[in-house]
C-alpha cells in the first residue's frame, strides 16, 4: 500500500510503494531505476521503494563542495575509498540507501568482487546527509540512526537551512552543533575537517 506524498512544506515529491511481495532482483532494480533516470530512489529494509525528486541546484552545489573536500581528504589519506550521492550501499538490514557522501576503508572493500559493487552489501564506515528543502528533517534523522545501527562508526546530518549539523557516533547520543563551523572527523577520518560555513 503506497504511503501519501509528502508534499507539505518539502516542496518536492517523496512516495514510498509497497513493492515487498515483488520481491526484484537487484538487476530488476538497475533496470527501474535506469528507465527511471528523473528520479531518486531507496528501497528500505521492510520492502518499501521510496522514489524522491531530485534536489535542486543549490543543494547539489552544496554536495558538490563536501564530496569534492571529502575526496581531497581521501587522496591524501590513501586508507579509504569516498563515494557520492549515487552510490547505493545494500545495509544490513536489507535496505539500499544511497548516503550524499560516504567513506570506506580501503580493505573492507578488497573482498568484494566487481559484480558486487553495484549495490554492495556493506555499510560506509561514515556517511553524510545534506538535508535540502525536499527532505523532512525526520527523516533523514531515522536514516542516520539506521546507518549507525548498521555498522556507520561516524555520521553527519548537515543542516544549512537551519544552520545546525547533528553528529552520531557509534554508541553514543547524537550531538546537535547550532551553527557549526569546523567539523572534524576524528578518529575515524583522522585530520578531515569541513568547514560547515562553506554550504551556507
Amino acid at each position: 500500500m503506497a504511503r501519501t506524498p509528502a508534499i507539505e512544506e518539502e516542496k518536492g515529491l517523496w512516495l514510498a510503494l509497497d513493492i515487498s511481495s515483488l520481491k526484484l532482483t537487484d538487476d530488476q532494480l538497475i533496470r527501474l531505476f535506469r528507465d527511471n533516470e528523473e528520479f531518486q530512489f531507496e528501497l528500505s529494509a521492510s520492502g518499501e521503494l521510496i522514489i524522491m525528486a531530485p534536489a535542486g541546484l543549490p543543494s547539489d552545489e552544496r554536495n558538490v563542495i563536501i564530496t569534492t573536500r571529502l575526496r581531497l581528504w581521501t587522496e591524501q589519506n590513501g586508507t579509504g575509498r569516498c563515494f557520492g550521492p549515487t552510490a547505493m550501499f545494500t545495509l544490513p538490514n536489507g535496505a539500499k540507501r544511497s548516503p550524499d557522501a560516504s567513506w570506506l576503508l580501503r580493505k573492507r572493500l578488497q573482498g568484494l568482487s566487481e559484480s558486487t559493487l553495484v549495490f554492495p552489501r556493506i555499510c560506509p564506515d561514515f556517511v553524510i546527509e545534506l538535508r535540502s528543502k525536499t527532505n523532512r528533517l525526520k527523516r533523514i534523522k531515522e536514516k542516520m540512526e539506521e546507518y549507525i545501527a548498521n555498522g556507520a562508526r561516524l555520521g553527519w546530518l548537515l543542516d544549512p537551512l537551519q544552520n545546525r549539523a547533528t553528529i552520531y557516533v557509534s554508541g553514543q547520543q547524537a550531538q546537535e552543533i547550532e551553527e557549526p563551523t569546523i567539523l572534524r572527523g576524528d578518529p575515524v577520518l583522522p585530520g578531515f575537517q569541513f568547514d560547515f560555513r562553506e554550504i551556507l
